[in-house]
């Protein structure tokens, strides 16, 4: 549906149905799908049809929402996973194995963050941890011959920080190497990384694009626009012979679609986290409404971001939607349309202050979730962040007083009242 607006596609892609055929995407909620001959199974364990047989490797539903999300992100395959941690792992591990590097941002998701420096280094892969405001000459000089990947997140959760897309692409590719863009709080309908160069994004769809956390997932999409055929010895697990499937090379058969079919056919088929096609439906529904309901969380989040900057009892406030904020440029630059509705800011008077602060709210609530309808606060270094040391918790742009406040679509007036009772407390 490449001719329609974001807000068409929202709702109208992925399921189409034929005569007959339910309105409304169905859930197949079946572990197995039948065939009349033993013939035609094994064409589907082959490679050599497309089809359904087994849920843990793909399931209509799933297929279906996938197929919106990369519609929505302009890519051209995408699948989905049981989170947005397995869509990172996923993302990485699809093309980096024991004895590669990979390069990440320093201002990354905590449990992102420690995924890639931590867990993914008992696998034997070597991570080089990067400040995304790094010089590009400097960049450069992080990428070795087994450097197979890097990621960032285009709004860094919780710092707020934009990603200068030009940059690490413009670094990436030099060097032959994919970019991978967690793109979860910016969305595609406010920032398309794709359209920068960004070769690979991620996404947990738990966040806004479930937007009312009911189902935890994520997804993968893929350009389509990274030639992995260019660098056969770099990509062997795409470009040589997979004996697992009776010598495919997933790039050369698959063409722009091998990156996600080996997914697909191998990690989600070996690792088994597939997104529940219970999860998905809830999912395809807040697509349905992502657009409008981005365009009220990021006004709403302005509203609050400029009454909390006049405030007298913040020491400061961090919203790229702020014209004096330090990521503006950026923002409008990649993100003219709005940002995310999610601000971070500080109390004078510390971390105890923050901590009281929050404690006192009435409306706004305590929980883990970011980025639904309704309006909630965090203390990362306290909660999401709380396994990083002090030095990583400074690099990953995260204070010890910092108050991460994901807006919600409530009435903004409300919003505003229960910031003020806070206070008056």
């Amino acid at each position: 549906m490449s001719n329609y607006k974001l807000e068409t596609k929202c709702i109208q892609s992925g399921w189409q149905p034929s005569t007959g055929e339910a309105r409304v995407l169905p859930i197949y909620q079946s572990t197995t799908f039948k065939y009349d001959t033993s013939d035609q199974m094994g064409a589907l364990f082959d490679l050599e049809e497309s089809g359904y047989f087994y849920t843990r490797l793909a399931n209509p539903t799933n297929d279906c929402v996938a197929n919106k999300i990369c519609d929505l992100e302009g890519g051209y395959a995408a699948m989905l996973t049981s989170s947005g941690q397995a869509a990172n792992f996923y993302a990485v591990f699809n093309i980096a194995e024991a004895g590669d590097h990979i390069i990440i941002s320093s201002q990354l998701y905590g449990g992102t963050f420690n995924l890639l420096t931590t867990t993914i280094a008992k696998m034997g892969i070597e991570t080089t941890v990067i400040d995304p405001d790094i010089d590009i000459d400097e960049l450069r000089k992080c990428f070795k011959p087994n450097t197979k990947c890097v990621l960032a997140e285009s709004i860094s959760n919780p710092s707020l920080h934009v990603l200068d897309f030009d940059k690490f692409v413009t670094a990436a590719h030099e060097a032959g190497v994919p970019v991978i863009v967690d793109n979860t709080f910016p969305t595609p309908i406010n920032c398309r990384p794709f359209e920068y160069g960004v070769d690979i994004v991620t996404h947990s769809t738990t966040k806004y694009m479930d937007g009312h956390a009911t189902a935890v997932g994520g997804c993968i999409v893929d350009s389509g626009n990274f030639d992995w055929m260019k660098y056969p010895d770099k990509f062997p697990g795409l470009c040589k012979p997979d004996e697992s499937y009776h010598g495919v090379v997933f790039a050369e058969k698959f063409g722009k679609a091998g990156y996600i079919t080996k997914a697909t056919t191998t990690l989600m088929r070996d690792l088994g986290s597939i997104q529940s096609p219970q999860n998905a439906f809830y999912l395809n529904i807040g697509l349905e409404t992502l657009a409008l309901r981005m365009e009220r969380h990021c006004s709403n989040a302005l509203a609050v971001a400029k009454w909390l900057k006049a405030n007298e009892n913040v020491a400061w406030v961090n919203y790229p939607g702020l014209e004096d904020d330090e990521n503006h440029e950026k923002a409008m630059k990649y993100m003219p349309k709005g940002t995310c509705g999610v601000i971070t800011f500080g109390i004078k008077g510390g971390r105890e202050a923050s901590v009281k602060f929050m404690d006192s709210l009435k409306l706004i609530a305590i929980v883990t979730h970011v980025a639904d309808a309704r309006s909630c606060v965090l203390h990362p270094a306290s909660h999401t962040h709380r396994q990083m040391t002090d030095e990583q918790l400074i690099e990953a742009g995260v204070k010890p007083d910092l108050i991460r406040f994901s807006v919600g679509i409530e009435n903004v007036e409300d919003i505003i009242d229960d910031l003020k009772q806070a206070f008056n407390q």
